[in-house]
């Protein structure tokens, strides 16, 4: 099934986009951050987007990837902003880096929202299921995936973001999460190798990465090779898979496709993209989506 999803999401609000930026509230707070996607004007004027920010992000003149936050007075540069489903009460830390990130993606709580169902649905039947997440980041899907009752395996190759990760974990109420700092890569081949298999596994690769040892990811060259692995470690039946790519020009049908060749025709299978509507009815793509149930 192909539909663009759209999660609800009550410390985010998207308000405005435009000129290859989007102007969004988390929690208490509102940042001007750059966004390629947002191709059209804003519905806003400049006076208005100036006023409302309380952290703009501006880029670093020598450098595409890197800049710095100017912050209003009073403004913090971490807060927190809560995110409910059914029972799971999640509260994650927010920071302003260096490449504009803020430490979520918020629209990842759609998938958030499948992975919690699919594992506790799992966890009925089974103690404890066995759930993978690579490229990890912050935890949004690991907590999920835990607090439905799963034990969770979190990979990636940055220290700091695996401690930022455990930082929401307790501040969520949670533990028991085993963490890996590890190029994911290198991690699931060794996996294969041991035999091991689980119940669910998210992938969230970027277009571009380091390992923790300084091996070099690239996304359309690897990809091949890791779903070939993940399809080893994946459990044949009563099992899951959610796979996001934030390229741009990487679509869900070429998700759906390589999936396909690793992993064969599952029994249900859903793809699009991840969206938010801004308050001039413009809707943003942020990413493309893949996950199948088997």
């Amino acid at each position: 099934m192909r539909q663009n999803l759209t999660p609800d999401f009550k410390d985010y609000e998207l308000i405005d986009t435009g000129n290859f930026e989007k102007l969004e509230r988390f929690g208490r707070f509102i940042t001007r951050r750059p966004e390629p996607q947002a191709i059209w004007r804003p519905t806003l004027s400049e006076q208005e987007w100036q006023l409302r920010a309380d952290a703009s992000f501006l880029r670093d003149a020598k450098s595409e990837e890197r800049g710095e936050w100017k912050l209003k007075p009073h403004t913090p540069d971490r807060w927190t902003i809560a995110y409910d489903y059914k029972s799971m009460h999640l509260k994650m830390r927010l920071g302003l880096t260096s490449f504009k990130h803020v430490g979520i993606f918020p629209e990842q709580a759609a998938n958030w929202m499948f992975i919690y169902d699919r594992v506790e649905e799992l966890a009925a039947r089974e103690p404890s299921p066995r759930i993978l997440n690579l490229f990890a980041y912050t935890g949004g899907a690991t907590l999920a995936a835990r607090a439905a009752g799963g034990e969770v395996t979190h990979v990636d190759s940055v220290k700091q973001v695996v401690t930022w990760a455990r930082e929401n974990m307790e501040q969520s109420n949670l533990e028991g999460v085993r963490w890996i700092v590890e190029d994911a890569l290198k991690f699931v081949r060794r996996e294969v190798r041991r035999g091991n298999r689980y119940r669910g596994i998210i992938l969230d690769p970027p277009a571009y990465g380091r390992g923790a040892n300084g091996e070099k990811w690239i996304l359309q060259e690897n990809i091949s090779e890791m779903l070939e692995c993940c399809a080893a470690l994946l459990e044949p039946r009563d099992s899951f898979l959610v796979l996001n790519l934030y390229s741009m020009g990487l679509s869900s049908t070429l998700a759906r496709t390589a999936v396909r060749q690793a992993f064969s025709t599952p029994r249900t299978e859903e793809l699009g993209e991840l969206c938010f509507t801004d308050h001039g009815e413009k809707e943003l793509p942020l990413g493309t989506y893949y996950r199948f149930i088997r």
